[in-house]
């Protein structure tokens, strides 16, 4: 072969590698497929733990724990879960062109468990319909999506951002990291309802002494050491910066519950055609259902329900919004990824991608998507692009056929992935200005209301109240304050004419 035509064939070669170089701006960016690849697989490895951790929370229990319809709610937001992350992952990397990654987020999933689900649990008077509160609250997402979409789109978002109070941004996903470090503690039973005190501790002397045998007491006691140990194994992992430290510690504990507890896992894979069949059975469009009973009770159209409606889509979007605003800024800057104005750069399509990848998710049957913090660890080890985002898609496909052994996960390895979220959800609260009551004040209550009337909306409405409250008697009520006061209006409209 003559030198003129190596020449042709390098130029060719060149020709196609860097259409490819460009289109995701690897060599742009500093990067190489090499290492938008390692980060692909870190970013998932970082966050996997959501394919079992979703479907737990929105159900309310482990696969292992349920019954019935919550069953069938389980596979059907499994394979939900999975296939909205897929998509609003690929459009972080085809659209957005970036190296984030989404998901069901998390907190948002246990706020619509206790907004639609457990409501129906607690019903007495025999009209439970478990099904009919899951599908109300796909409606709910579905809207909540619209909205954010409306606001990314139109520029309305940034309007939002800038006049909401800074005190309550902090103090949100603070609240909401409290509230389900409470839920992973409850999960597997470290926090014990009480008569006297509401809660306490885990009775290590009274499950050991109460227990028929001494085998059955080490079986009550042992998931609640492999729960604690699972979490300082996630710490000590995450110290030492090792990737994927959840995972690890998740299926760690697993093993260490099989062993410690002598019994063995049980599956079929015949649950993979059950995911899917519930899927395409009650998932899968089910928001169009759930609009059939979302404004009425009892059959009947009433207002109070109306506003519990709007209060409810509001506090979904202004949730989901934020904590991907805080994901981006948070992400982008580590990666050296911010504009001249200190902006993330492709902030706009960013935010388009996670209101499309909600609306997506509700259509499909599960809980808000929104950017994934865990999408840190990809960049952490070199991911620039939207290449690294199409590996860590290829990696959840990979998990639509591994239901069997997500069902076999019990409560003991996914609560420490709870609490240690919630660890890292609660940094953000110590930058609230303490110094100021004004600003102190609605930042606490919004923080301690999550947990303790064990609803995150409770707790936004109640922060925003105090906010404007304090605002007006202190004279420090300003225009960009007519915002937040709606969102308080529309809250305690809800309170006065909504059963809670």
């Amino acid at each position: 072969m003559s030198k003129k035509t190596d020449v042709k064939v390098e130029a060719v070669q060149e020709k196609k590698v860097s259409k490819f170089d460009r289109f995701f701006k690897i060599s742009e960016r500093g990067s190489n497929v090499k290492t938008e690849i390692i980060a692909g697989l870190t970013t998932f490895f970082a966050m996997a733990y959501i394919v079992v951790t979703n479907p737990n929370q929105i159900a309310g229990d482990s696969f292992d724990k349920l019954s019935g319809d919550l069953k069938i709610i389980w596979y059907s937001v499994y394979v939900a879960s999975i296939l909205a992350a897929v998509v609003g992952t690929l459009l972080y990397a085809f659209y957005a062109k970036m190296p984030f990654a989404q998901a069901c987020g998390m907190g948002l999933n246990s706020f619509f468990f206790v907004s639609f689900i457990l409501p129906e649990l607690l019903k007495e008077d025999g009209t439970t319909d478990v099904i009919k509160g899951y599908k109300e609250g796909l409606s709910v997402i579905l809207l909540s999506g619209l909205l954010f979409m409306i606001l990314s789109f139109t520029g309305l978002r940034t309007m939002i951002a800038k006049s909401l109070p800074d005190n309550l941004k902090k103090a949100i996903p603070a609240g909401i990291g409290l509230f389900i470090a409470f839920l992973g503690f409850q999960n597997v039973g470290i926090i014990q309802p009480n008569q006297y005190t509401l809660v306490q501790f885990f009775d290590f002397h009274g499950a050991w002494k109460n227990a028929a045998t001494p085998f059955e007491g080490w079986k009550a006691i042992a998931p609640i050491l492999i729960a604690i140990l699972g979490l300082i194994i996630m710490g000590v992992l995450s110290k030492f910066k090792v990737k994927g430290s959840v995972i690890i510690s998740i299926l760690g504990s697993t093993v260490l519950y099989y062993i410690a507890t002598w019994t063995l896992p049980s599956f079929s894979f015949t649950s993979i055609g059950s995911s899917f069949y519930h899927f395409g059975k009650e998932g899968l469009f089910g928001a169009f259902e759930g609009f059939k009973t979302l404004f009425t009770t009892g059959g009947q159209f009433t207002w109070g329900t109306l506003f519990s409606v709007i209060a409810l889509t509001i506090t979904f979007c202004l949730v989901d919004m934020f904590d991907t605003m805080g994901t981006l800024y948070g992400a982008a800057s580590q990666a050296n990824m911010l504009d001249e104005n200190g902006d993330p750069i492709n902030m706009k399509q960013s935010m388009n991608a996670d209101s499309v990848a909600t609306l997506s998710g509700s259509l499909l049957g599960t809980s808000t998507c929104t950017t994934f913090v865990e999408s840190s660890a990809g960049v952490g080890v070199g991911g620039r692009t939207g290449f690294a985002s199409v590996i860590t898609s290829v990696c959840f496909i990979a998990c639509l056929f591994l239901t069997p052994l997500a069902t076999i996960i019990p409560a003991c390895a996914t609560a420490p992935a709870l609490i240690y979220i919630g660890v890292l959800m609660l940094k953000g609260f110590a930058k609230v200005d303490m110094e100021d009551i004004t600003s102190a004040i609605p930042a606490f209550l919004a923080l301690v209301m999550m947990p303790l009337t064990y609803s995150i909306s409770n707790g936004i409405a109640i922060g925003a109240i105090s906010y404007v409250l304090l605002r007006l008697f202190t004279g420090k009520y300003q225009k960009k304050d007519i915002v937040i006061t709606v969102v308080a209006v529309l809250f305690a409209l809800r309170f006065a004419l909504v059963t809670m």
